[in-house]
């Protein structure tokens, strides 16, 4: 990977329920509901549940259109 690259990754991941509640703007609660029950899209890194913007960004306009 090439530097620029590393950089889109980095600027696309969100560690730890605040950086994630922040984003999708939820309580920090409401991030461990959403992703421990399989709701949202998350990973664990070490012991965080981290998330990137771009799968959760995806999730919600999915999300959205099925409501429509």
């Amino acid at each position: 990977m090439n530097a620029a690259n590393d950089n889109a990754i980095e600027g696309d991941l969100l560690m730890g329920a605040p950086a994630i509640a922040k984003f999708l703007g939820v309580t920090q609660r409401q991030v461990y509901r959403l992703c421990y029950d399989g709701i949202a899209p998350h990973f664990k890194l070490g012991g965080s549940v981290a998330a990137r913007r771009s799968t959760l960004a995806k999730w919600m306009a999915e999300a959205e259109r099925a409501s429509a």
